[in-house]
């Protein structure tokens, strides 16, 4: 049995970046909720936790050291950008990582472009609390940018989130 621990980023107290009239947290809950409703819904070999299923807020720490007391097997935390930029990117850990993290990267982020229309910023690594403080393979994902109309747009749209979600699922399959 496969354990994914997904992560929407912000929630609570803390919208996350905002624009054209989205918040980020409600995004990342409504992508991490189908990427976990397709999970339970299409195979029976996986077990998922969020972080959150609400708008509730959640230490960095109290995400990490839930994912490492369940003893995950994967970490995804799904965020939307933002900055003035477009586009999709995934990071993973700019330190020591087991050897599997960067070949799952490219497996994700692969899907994930395969399943979206939006231009692809690339794989990356960064120096995140979510990435360094978990034991398992961790990425983030950053789906688009919120004070960018054109993605904005697409973030509001509910075939797009399904997409993301999608995408996020194939990655992990």
């Amino acid at each position: 049995m496969v354990k994914i621990f997904i992560d929407p980023g912000h929630g609570g107290k803390d919208s996350g970046a905002v624009g054209n009239g989205l918040m980020e947290k409600n995004i990342n809950l409504q992508i991490a909720k189908r990427i976990d409703a397709i999970l339970k819904n299409e195979y029976t070999d996986v077990t998922t936790r969020l972080s959150r299923t609400g708008d509730q807020t959640v230490s960095l720490s109290e995400r990490t050291n839930a994912a490492n007391a369940w003893g995950a097997d994967y970490y995804v935390s799904i965020h939307v950008n933002a900055g003035g930029g477009t586009g999709f990117e995934s990071f993973i850990y700019n330190g020591k990582v087991s050897s599997k993290t960067p070949a799952w990267q490219k497996a994700m982020h692969d899907a994930i472009i395969k399943q979206i229309d939006l231009k692809n910023r690339g794989m990356k690594k960064a120096n995140f609390h979510v990435l360094r403080e978990t034991k398992m393979p961790a990425i983030l994902t950053e789906n688009g940018f919120i004070d960018t109309r054109a993605d904005a747009n697409k973030l509001n749209d509910k075939n797009f989130i399904e997409k993301v979600a999608r995408g996020h699922v194939n990655g992990l399959v």
